[in-house]
């Protein structure tokens, strides 16, 4: 696919890989995208992209995560059960 973007809106001294690391890092935070599709389309490594979500503060934890964390933590705690995240 080829996007293309009038120079305008584009902040000045503004790369066109870091446009496309800020859009990988938005398609992500809204869900549109995973960790590894981002930092193909950003043309990075996984790692750089996920530091580069951790720069802009984009939580990286899914409810996945959090329901794996509240299962252990069940199993380990039976007496104090915790409710699983809503998604």
């Amino acid at each position: 696919m080829t996007l293309m973007i009038p120079d305008s809106p584009v902040p000045a001294g503004m790369t066109p890989k870091e446009l496309l690391l800020e859009l990988a890092c938005a398609l992500y935070a809204r869900g549109k995208i995973t960790k590894v599709r981002g930092a193909e389309i950003a043309g990075v490594d996984f790692f750089t992209f996920q530091g580069a979500l951790g720069e802009r503060e984009i939580s990286t934890y899914t409810d996945d995560d959090v329901n794996q964390e509240i299962g252990t933590f069940n199993r380990l705690f039976p007496n104090h059960p915790l409710p699983p995240a809503k998604g």
